[in-house]
């Protein structure tokens, strides 16, 4: 039985329709699940949509509707993008209506109350509609929310309290064990830090009358709702039915290799501190791994629908192509730290490595087969040292962009497979296919052996390049392995040989795009 593994993505609120933040989460999260499963692993690729939110309610006020209503419509949004995206995920969890999460949240509150994990407490703070929590006075800018630039509004009421204080040592320790791995290192000592300067308890509750009777109450008190954030968490585990002992969350939870949470900065405490100590208070196994991303920033500043600077993902995947948007987003932007999004670097980017590099090649290759060997993949001849340093860059690029999307480094694995790309192009150019055709229609019997091997050797590392390519840009795989009459689904292991497929000259499989 093969090992299996936990993708998740963070639940975004859906009071507006997605931005160009959530289409990255998106594909970056897809990249690692196609890893994984590129790697040996069965894996539960989970996303879903945080409707018990304030941002909700306000939201359908503006509107004149019902939140339920809202939140229905503006989920579909999401489903769209993902769709567009060419994001396969296992399930989509919806917080307000999933059965399985209200069920799940209130056993989660009744195993921490059970615990004397929970308590009342009057409370007084100043509070962000937009992050959906309160902020320290010392933690303002000019004393405005550091995310949406707004002043927070003073909130006084009674709320229920989780011993987070109590906590502390054991977080630390799992932290520094490795037992919960944050990524990357930056962010570890974030935590750590954060941790260490001791932990305050937090407020999981807020009042049904403040929160217009949205939102799951809590268990005993109807007068409270739980605090969006605590209810929106436990949706990690509350896609598998794991009150009834679920086989899937024996699968892929308790007994899953690893088990990934793909989020950004903005949520790192709830994700590296408040969850993981939800967790051990209700005696739940913990995550392996957070996965922390940056911004994507317009002129330095956070993408946000209430800064109104949020570039529409679907509009550009319907302007460029989802080849060409994944690609951008995998291949321009690091995987932990900020970064500006541009069209002209989207345009640049695609038609430098895809268009120019890899598209080029597999258009000269397939139209050298055609003109010369009747559209046919000639057997290989003996092999010289240009080939077997071809096949030595291959395995280099194979096992570096493998070890850099183990460490989530998509970035990286897209660099080393785009150095392949260029060496395979400048094989070609450095054999010359069209002297070596030339010649042997000469009757030079070896330069006609010689360009068998050419043509082979091409083609094959065509195919590998398809392969590495899947996780990012899975469409674009599929056509370069069809041009190259390959199984779509080949993988590695289950190569078999190339001679003696039939090929035609392939068409643009990345057309050139203009800004």
């Amino acid at each position: 039985m093969p090992a299996t593994a936990y993708v998740s993505t963070t639940i975004p609120y859906v009071n507006a329709r997605p931005h160009l933040g959530h289409a990255f989460e998106y594909v970056q999260a897809d990249s690692i699940s196609r890893h994984l499963t590129r790697t040996g692993h069965e894996v539960y690729f989970l996303t879903g949509s945080d409707e018990n939110s304030l941002k909700n309610v306000l939201a359908a006020e503006k509107a004149g509707m019902t939140t339920q209503a809202l939140v229905d419509r503006n989920v579909s949004y999401f489903g769209e993008l993902l769709a567009s995206l060419g994001v396969v995920t296992t399930a989509f969890i919806r917080t307000s209506i999933d059965p399985l999460h209200l069920a799940g949240a209130a056993e989660i509150w009744r195993r921490l109350d059970a615990n004397d994990d929970i308590y009342p407490k009057d409370y007084a703070g100043l509070y962000c509609v937009g992050c959906e929590q309160f902020y320290e006075p010392s933690d303002l800018v000019d004393g405005k929310c550091p995310e949406h630039l707004v002043e927070p509004e003073p909130v006084s009421e009674r709320n229920y309290f989780f011993r987070l204080s109590r906590y502390g040592d054991q977080l630390a320790e799992a932290i520094e064990s490795g037992l919960l791995q944050v990524h990357p290192q930056s962010r570890r000592n974030e935590t750590l830090s954060f941790i260490r300067s001791g932990l305050a308890d937090i407020s999981i509750s807020r009042s049904a009358t403040r929160a217009r009777g949205w939102g799951i109450p809590v268990p005993g008190d109807p007068s409270q709702v739980m605090y969006v954030w605590i209810d929106a968490l436990t949706n990690y585990i509350n896609t598998f039915d794991w009150l009834h002992d679920d086989t899937g969350y024996h699968r892929y939870w308790t007994g899953a290799e690893r088990r990934i949470h793909v989020l950004g900065k903005g949520v790192l405490r709830f994700h590296a501190v408040y969850w993981p100590a939800m967790l051990l208070a209700a005696e739940l196994p913990l995550p392996t791994d957070v996965m922390v991303h940056g911004y994507i920033t317009s002129a330095g500043q956070k993408l946000s629908k209430s800064l109104g600077n949020a570039t529409d993902p679907e509009e550009l995947v319907g302007t460029f192509g989802q080849d060409a948007v994944r690609y951008y987003l995998l291949a321009e932007f690091s995987p932990f730290g900020d970064g500006d999004y541009a069209e002209e670097r989207l345009v640049a980017r695609y038609n430098n490595d895809l268009a120019n590099g890899v598209g080029n090649l597999v258009s000269r290759l397939t139209s050298m087969v055609e003109r010369y060997r009747g559209g046919v993949v000639p057997t290989r001849g003996e092999a010289g040292a240009l080939e077997a340093d071809l096949e030595s860059r291959t395995a280099d690029a194979v096992r570096d962009s493998v070890a850099a999307m183990d460490r989530f480094d998509h970035r990286e694995a897209l660099a080393r497979i785009a150095e392949l790309v260029r060496r395979s192009n400048a094989y070609v150019g450095e054999r010359a296919p069209w002297h070596l055709a030339k010649a042997a229609d000469a009757g030079d019997d070896d330069a006609a052996r010689t360009l068998d091997t050419v043509l082979y050797c091409g083609m094959d590392a065509v195919r590998r390049i398809a392969i590495l390519l899947r996780p990012y840009i899975p469409a674009g795989s599929g056509r370069l392995l069809d041009a190259v009459g390959e199984d779509p689904t080949a993988d590695f292991g289950s190569l078999t040989e190339l001679a003696g497929r039939k090929v035609g000259k392939a068409g643009p499989v990345f057309p050139r795009l203009e800004s």
